[in-house]
């Protein structure tokens, strides 16, 4: 596809912010936990006018690039000219979350077959792993209602979340956020593991779970874990390991 560059077009921290959306949908892409077309992944656009990225509608998240992510408003109006439509339907988790929350710069959002298994499980995420204690410390659960289309579930959406970093979309998938795009892979990453690691341990034989008293300030030794520095320990290496298989998300 010939995309017209978007980098004369908008502010450097703009663009910077596209190469980081696109890397992250190639990313999603190369693990593995896309769903073809559709689920999404949002960044807010720093400013103050509540604008956010999003992918085209109709391409598979290994081909989108920097520039042709989408710009539009809290109500998913496109804001520049684009060949590229946008599904306004899937944007209604996000413009969720992004209206109350705004201390999250990203929302990601998937359906993978491991998620949307253990979603559809009465337990939901049992402390059975090291990455599991991670995302019960600031777990929430969102019952399901159908295909996300309606305003009027937002609220409930909303309450669900609360301060919570990951969401379990009940028979339905993940969700993630992140004041980072890098926090929100980095949590995604932790999530979609857990969810793998439950469903093959289920299938071996008879669980051993976590000690309650391990869950106990178990945000402190991630920072331990990570130097500190969150995500940013993992995303520089992420990137490498991405510009050596394809550099075409950057244009």
């Amino acid at each position: 596809m010939n995309i017209p560059s978007m980098k004369d077009k908008v502010s450097a921290e703009e663009w910077q912010l596209r190469i980081e959306l696109a890397a992250c949908y190639r990313l999603v892409a190369m693990y593995g936990w896309t769903d073809l077309v559709f689920t999404h992944i949002s960044a807010r656009v720093p400013g103050p006018e509540h604008h956010f990225l999003i992918n085209p509608y109709g391409l598979m998240f290994d081909e989108i690039t920097a520039s042709s992510l989408v710009k539009v408003d809290e109500n998913c109006k496109i804001l520049h000219d684009t060949p590229f439509p946008v599904n306004p339907a899937g944007f209604v988790i996000h413009s969720a979350v992004h209206a109350v929350r705004h201390d999250v710069g990203c929302v990601l959002h998937t359906h993978t077959r491991a998620g949307v298994a253990v979603s559809a499980q009465k337990c939901g995420v049992l402390p059975i792993s090291q990455q599991s204690t991670f995302v019960l410390a600031a777990l929430g659960y969102h019952d399901y209602e159908g295909v996300a289309l309606r305003l009027d579930e937002q609220p409930r959406l909303q309450a669900d979340l609360g301060h919570n970093s990951f969401l379990m979309l009940r028979n339905h998938g993940l969700l993630t956020v992140g004041a980072t795009i890098p926090d929100a892979f980095l949590a995604m990453y932790f999530f979609e593991t857990t969810c793998q690691i439950q469903i093959t341990a289920q299938a071996a034989g008879e669980l051993i779970e976590v000690h309650p008293a391990i869950l106990q300030g178990i945000k402190e030794v991630m920072q331990k874990g990570t130097d500190g520095v969150g995500a940013q320990i993992a995303w520089p290496a992420l990137l490498r390991k991405l510009d050596r298989a394809d550099q075409s998300y950057k244009t």
